[in-house]
C-alpha cells in the first residue's frame, strides 16, 4: 500500500505459528514504513471467533481482511495474524487481525496459539481492540477475562510497560445503557490486575502504568447496518492523530523506530513461542450470569403482561390515575421480589448486578407513564389556576394579591398531586415539571397583566383624547396671542389629572418603580402627542381656516350681522383687519409651542406679508426675503408645522382666493350708490322751478287738477312697483325695455281687475263711495311704497348675489 490511501495486506504469522519475515519486509517497503520514524501506530484486535473482528476492521480502517460468509455457516475465516495499513488515516496506522479465540477448528485443548497471539498483540500494539458481544458481558470465558489475566502475568514478566490502550468494543449493543456496561468492564479489568501475581519490581505498580482502558458500544451489523456504519465512522475519527498528546495512544512508551519494526516483531514472537507455561483459568461466574439474566428476562416479560400495569398504562393516556404511585410501586415490588426468590442461591455479586439492571429496565419502562401523569397534573392545575385567577379579578380583588394567593394555593395542590404519583423504587425528580408549571403560571399572569395594563392605558388615553381634542381645536380655531398659553394650561391640567388617576390604578399591580414611571411618562407623552397631532391636523387645513376667518370678519359686522355695502363702509380698513386676523391664525398655526418658547414668527410674517411698501418690488432686489427659508429661527424642525416658505405660498393663495370677495364688496357699494341717486341735478331742479312757475300757479288756482295729479301719481307709483322698473333696468336699458314691454299689458289688466273688485264692495262697508277707491288706491300706494322699500332691499341682495356669481374685472 502506498501513501495515497490504497490498501494492501500480508500474513504476518500463519496458522501454524510461523513468522513470515519476507512478507513483512515486502509489506514495509510497499508502504514506506521505514520513512515514518516514530510517527506510526499499531492497532490489533482480539476476541471470539466469528464475532465480526475482520468486519469491524474493514469498516474502521478501510482494510480488506477476509470476512465470514454468514450464509455458509459460522466458521474460522482468519488464520494466524494478518497485517494491513489503514486507509486514509494519519499517522501511518498498521492494523493486525488476529485469529479468533474459542474456535472449534483448533479444539478445546489447543489454546496455546490463542494465548501467544494475544500476548504478541499486546506486546507490539499501541491500541488493542477487544471485540466482545454485549450479551457476553459478565461471562468469564467469552469476555476474554482469563486470557487477559494470563497476558498480564506474562507481559509483566517479559516486557517493560508500554502503556497500551485496551479499547473494549461491545458488539450488538442492547437496550442496556453503555453507562451501566462500562463500569462493569472497568471493574473486571481492575480485579484481574489486582489478582495477578507481580514481580518485585512491579508489586505496587498500578494498572494505569501499563494500560489505558476505553469502552465503546456498536449496534448489530446484521440488524442495524446503517446505525452500525454511523457509529464506526464516529469511532474512526478517534484514530486520527492517535499518537498525538491526548490521543488514544498519546502516552505510549518504548516505541520501536519504524526501521526496526520487522526485527523487533520477530524477536517478540520468538520469545512468546518459547513460553510454555501460559495457562488460562476456568470460567467462574458464567452459569450464574446466564441464569440470572434468564430470570430477569422472565420477570420483565411478566411485568409487561401484568393486567394491572396494562390498565394503568392505558388509563394514563387519557388523564390522571388516582393512587398511581402506590399502585405501580406495589406491582414493581412484586416483580422484584419474585426475582429475589428465584435467584437467591446464585452468586451474590452477579445476582445484585442483574437485579439492578432489571430494576433499571422496569423503571425505564414505566417512566413515560410517570411523565404523562405529571403532565396531566400540571395541565389540570394550570387550568384551575386560570379559572380561579379570572374569578378573583372579576370579583374586584387586587391584581397582585389575586396572583400571589392563587399561585401559592395551586402550587401546593400540584405538590400534593406529585407526591401521590411518586414511585417508591425510583428517585425521580419532579422539580423540572414543577418549574415548568410555575413558568406557565407566571406567563399567564404576565399575559393577563399586560392585557389589563393595555386596557387601562387605552382607557386613560381615550379620556385624554376626549378632554384635549375639542378644546385644543377650538383654541387653535380662534387663534390669538393667548392661544398656546391656554393650550399649555389645559394640557398641564388634564395631564396631571390623568397621571394621578393612572398612578392610583397601577398601585394594585405592584409594579417596579421604573416600569411604573415609564408608563406614567408614556401617558404624559401621549397627551403631548395628542396636542401636537391636533395642531398638525389643523395646520394641514390652515388655508381653509384663514379664508373662513377672513369671510367672517369681512362679511359680518361686530354684531355678527351681514354687512350691507351702502357706500359708507371703509372696505380698505375692513380688508386689512380681516387679513391681519387671518395672518394671526397663520402665525399661531406655524409651530408647536408647548414649552413656552419665544419666537418672532408673527412679527416676521407681519413685516413680510402685510407691511409691503409701494417700492417693495424695487427693494426686493437687494433685501433678503425673511420667508425664503425652510425653518424658523429658535424653532426646532420637529416643532415646525408650517415652514416660512410654505407660509409665503399659503398667503399668496389666500390673497388670490379672497380677492374676489373684496371686489364684490366694492361693486356692491358702487351699485348701491347708483340706485340711491334718483334726484335730478341741482341745475335741472332750478330750471324746472323757473320754467314751470306758470304751470305751478295754474295748479294752485285750480285744486281739481291737484286731485287728478295725485290720483295719477298713485297709479303710476303702483305701476312702477308692480313692474319693478329699477330692477329691470339694472342689467341694461335694452333688456329692461324688452322685459317691461312684455309685462306692461298684464300689469294694467291686473290693476283694472283689482279696481273692479273694489268697486263691488257694499256701500255700508264704503260709506264715502268713490273716495274709497281713492282711499284704496292711496293705501295701495302706501303699501306699494313699503313694498318698494322691501323690493329695494331685495334688489340689493340680488345685486350682491349676482356680483358674487360673476367676478368683476375691476379691483
Amino acid at each position: 500500500m502506498d501513501n495515497s490511501g490504497q490498501c494492501c495486506s500480508t500474513q504476518l504469522i500463519d496458522g501454524d505459528g510461523t513468522f513470515i519475515a519476507d512478507g513483512l519486509e515486502n509489506f514495509i517497503k510497499e508502504v514506506n514504513l521505514r520513512e515514518c520514524g516514530l510517527s506510526y501506530a499499531v492497532v490489533s484486535i482480539m476476541g471470539p471467533q466469528s464475532s465480526g473482528k475482520s468486519t469491524l476492521l474493514n469498516h474502521l480502517f478501510g482494510t480488506n481482511f477476509r470476512e465470514m460468509d454468514a450464509f455458509k455457516g459460522r466458521s474460522q475465516t482468519t488464520k494466524g495474524i494478518w497485517l494491513a495499513k489503514g486507509a486514509g488515516i494519519e499517522p501511518c496506522t498498521l492494523v493486525m487481525d488476529l485469529e479468533g479465540t474459542d474456535g472449534r477448528e483448533r479444539g478445546e485443548d489447543d489454546t496455546a496459539f490463542e494465548k501467544q497471539s494475544a500476548l504478541f498483540a499486546l506486546a507490539v500494539s499501541d491500541i488493542v481492540l477487544i471485540n466482545m458481544w454485549c450479551h457476553d458481558i459478565g461471562r468469564e470465558q467469552a469476555a476474554n477475562k482469563p486470557l487477559l489475566k494470563t497476558v498480564f502475568q506474562v507481559m509483566m514478566r517479559l516486557f517493560s510497560p508500554r502503556k497500551t490502550t485496551l479499547l473494549f468494543v461491545i458488539r450488538d449493543k442492547t437496550k442496556t445503557p453503555l453507562e451501566n456496561l462500562e463500569p462493569v468492564l472497568r471493574e473486571d479489568v481492575q480485579k484481574i490486575w489486582d489478582s495477578v501475581p507481580k514481580p518485585k519490581a512491579h508489586k505496587e505498580t498500578p494498572l494505569s502504568e501499563f494500560f489505558n482502558v476505553e469502552v465503546v458500544a456498536l449496534s448489530s451489523y446484521e440488524e442495524k447496518e446503517e446505525q452500525f456504519k454511523e457509529q464506526v465512522a464516529s469511532l474512526r475519527q478517534r484514530f486520527f492523530h492517535s499518537i498525538a498528546p491526548g490521543g488514544l495512544a498519546g502516552d505510549r512508551r518504548g516505541v520501536v523506530p519504524a526501521s526496526g519494526f520487522s526485527f523487533s516483531a520477530q524477536q517478540m514472537w520468538k520469545v512468546i513461542k518459547e513460553n510454555k507455561d501460559l495457562d488460562l483459568p476456568a470460567h467462574k461466574v458464567m452459569v450464574a450470569t446466564v441464569r440470572c439474566e434468564e430470570i430477569a428476562h422472565e420477570k420483565y416479560s411478566s411485568f409487561t403482561e401484568n393486567e394491572d400495569w396494562c390498565l394503568i398504562e392505558e388509563a394514563v393516556q387519557s388523564g390522571p390515575v388516582p393512587d398511581f404511585g402506590k399502585k405501580l410501586s406495589s406491582i414493581l415490588e412484586a416483580c422484584l421480589s419474585g426475582y429475589d426468590t428465584e435467584a437467591v442461591y446464585f452468586d451474590e455479586s452477579v445476582r445484585s448486578s442483574k437485579r439492578k439492571q432489571l430494576e433499571e429496565r422496569l423503571l425505564q419502562l414505566v417512566q413515560p407513564a410517570f411523565q404523562s401523569i405529571l403532565g396531566h397534573i400540571r395541565c389540570e392545575t394550570l387550568n384551575k389556576f386560570k379559572e380561579a385567577f379570572d374569578k378573583a379579578l372579576s370579583g374586584g380583588e387586587g391584581f397582585f394579591v389575586a396572583a400571589h394567593d392563587c399561585t401559592q394555593f395551586y402550587m401546593a395542590l400540584f405538590d400534593k398531586g406529585c407526591a401521590d404519583a411518586i414511585i417508591a423504587q425510583a428517585k425521580w425528580d419532579t422539580s423540572r415539571v414543577r418549574e415548568k408549571l410555575l413558568r406557565d403560571i407566571d406567563a399567564h399572569v404576565a399575559s393577563v397583566r399586560d392585557a389589563k395594563l393595555s386596557e387601562l392605558t387605552k382607557a386613560y388615553e381615550a379620556k385624554l383624547n376626549e378632554a384635549l381634542s375639542g378644546p385644543v381645536e377650538a383654541l387653535l380655531d380662534g387663534a390669538n396671542n393667548e392661544t398656546w398659553s391656554s393650550i399649555r394650561k389645559i394640557l398641564l391640567r388634564e395631564t396631571e389629572s390623568a397621571v394621578t388617576g393612572f398612578s392610583g390604578a397601577l398601585s394594585g399591580f405592584s409594579l417596579d418603580e421604573q416600569i411604573k414611571e415609564k408608563m406614567l411618562a408614556a401617558i404624559k407623552d401621549h397627551a403631548r402627542g395628542l396636542v401636537e397631532a391636533k395642531a398638525r391636523e389643523m395646520a394641514g387645513r390652515v388655508l381653509t381656516h384663514m379664508k373662513d376667518r377672513f369671510t367672517t370678519l369681512f362679511s359680518y359686522d361686530a354684531e355678527s350681522m351681514p354687512r350691507v355695502w351702502t357706500g359708507k363702509e371703509d372696505i380698505g380698513a375692513i380688508t386689512k383687519l380681516a387679513r391681519s386676523a387671518s395672518l394671526k391664525l397663520l402665525s399661531v398655526m406655524a409651530a408647536v409651542r408647548l414649552d413656552n418658547e419665544k419666537d418672532n414668527i408673527e412679527k416676521t410674517l407681519t413685516v413680510a406679508l402685510l407691511d409691503i411698501k409701494p417700492n417693495a418690488t424695487d427693494r426686493s432686489i437687494t433685501t433678503v426675503d425673511p420667508l425664503a427659508s425652510s425653518k424658523w429661527e429658535e424653532i426646532p424642525t420637529s416643532k415646525t408645522l408650517i415652514t416660512p416658505v410654505q407660509c409665503k405660498s399659503l398667503w399668496r393663495q389666500f390673497k388670490t382666493e379672497t380677492e374676489h370677495t373684496v371686489t364684490q364688496a366694492i361693486s356692491s357699494q358702487e351699485a348701491n350708490r347708483r340706485n340711491n341717486n334718483w334726484l335730478p341735478p341741482p341745475w335741472a331742479i332750478v330750471a324746472l322751478v323757473v320754467l314751470g312757475f306758470n304751470e305751478f300757479m295754474t295748479l294752485l288756482r285750480n285744486p281739481f287738477y291737484l286731485a287728478v295729479i295725485f290720483v295719477g301719481f298713485l297709479l303710476v307709483k303702483a305701476l312702477w312697483v308692480q313692474l319693478d322698473v329699477s330692477g329691470e333696468f339694472r342689467h341694461g336699458a335694452l333688456p329692461g325695455l324688452i322685459s317691461l314691454s312684455s309685462k306692461f299689458v298684464p300689469t294694467i289688466m291686473n290693476l283694472l281687475k283689482r279696481l273692479a273688485e273694489e268697486g263691488q264692495v257694499p256701500a255700508s262697508n264704503n260709506p264715502h263711495g268713490n273716495p274709497a277707491i281713492a282711499s284704496k288706491g292711496f293705501r295701495n300706494g302706501v303699501g306699494s311704497s313699503s313694498g318698494f322699500s322691501s323690493t329695494a332691499s331685495s334688489d340689493v341682495t340680488s345685486e350682491r348675489e349676482a356680483e358674487y356669481s360673476s367676478p368683476s374685472k375691476e379691483e
